[in-house]
């Protein structure tokens, strides 16, 4: 019987384990479907939108009149707003909530919940741990 070495070994065992893909861009936001109807705005996939960030329905809706600067209303499973706003516009506010209150700035995960602590909201990544504070808006 053979004697093997631990380097030998561990450089065999190496090669057998199977390849392992990583993929930075798993997180990819489906497409915003939002239309302008007289004089309002209707993005149709709101909940689709929220459920796919895992975020609060009120929360997302609240971010979003308050950087667009109008009001509006939850209806069923979209959301209405007063005024008139190109998709382009509604997708870079998406963009900047998840980026503010989804992606882990240390990891750039989405794997992030929003608690409370002490008496300050953050955001805690639950790939890496990481925490840091965000402004909460109140919904």
């Amino acid at each position: 019987m053979k004697e093997y070495k631990y380097e030998e070994l561990l450089d065999r065992a190496l090669k057998r384990l199977p390849g392992t893909k990583t993929s930075e861009s798993r997180f990819i936001i489906p497409d915003e479907r939002v239309f302008i109807e007289g004089k309002t705005t209707i993005f149709d996939n709101f909940d689709v939108i929220c459920n796919y960030i895992n975020r609060e329905t009120e929360h997302v809706m609240k971010f979003l009149l308050n950087e667009l600067g109008t009001a509006g209303k939850i209806e069923r499973n979209r959301a209405i707003f007063q005024g008139r706003f190109p998709k382009e516009e509604v997708e870079r506010q998406i963009q900047k909530y998840v980026d503010e209150y989804v992606l882990c700035m240390e990891c750039k995960k989405p794997d992030t919940h929003i608690m409370k602590m002490d008496r300050v909201w953050v955001l805690k990544c639950d790939a890496c741990g990481a925490i840091r504070p965000i402004m909460k808006r109140k919904g």
